[in-house]
């Protein structure tokens, strides 16, 4: 079984999520997707819509995704790597070379964006729209 595996904060869904989660997983048998908790989001300075849990139950019901880890840090990716004997890192291409120190323990792969979507865009239309 091939093993995929992807992160991000995934908050308001949208179709450029759908179509990375289905890109990834159709690199494998089996995706996971590392979700930042609200705490790792405060972190980074980003302000998620969702809570975690709520993040969590939907991408449970995406068809492409087989099952969701909490991500709490930055370092965490190999660790996970080694824990879910992962052979696959997917991101978006936004991140293109910025994990590619995973290489040395499993394939990494970035995957185009979907142009003109984003959560940043969706969150900026609604504001300029009120």
């Amino acid at each position: 079984m091939k093993k995929v595996i992807t992160y991000g904060t995934f908050d308001l869904i949208h179709h450029g999520h759908i179509n990375i989660l289905r890109r990834a997983k159709e690199y494998g048998d089996y995706l996971i997707v590392g979700l930042s908790s609200d705490e790792f989001n405060e972190l980074k300075g980003k302000a998620a819509y969702h809570a975690y849990e709520e993040r969590k139950m939907i991408l449970e019901s995406i068809r492409y995704v087989d099952e969701v880890i909490p991500e709490h840090n930055w370092e965490q990716k190999v660790l996970d790597i080694k824990k879910y004997d992962i052979d696959l890192f997917v991101m978006g291409s936004d991140w293109e070379g910025k994990f590619d120190e995973l290489k040395e323990h499993c394939e990494v792969v970035y995957l185009p964006r979907t142009d003109g979507i984003s959560t940043t865009k969706i969150k900026m239309d609604l504001l300029n729209n009120q």
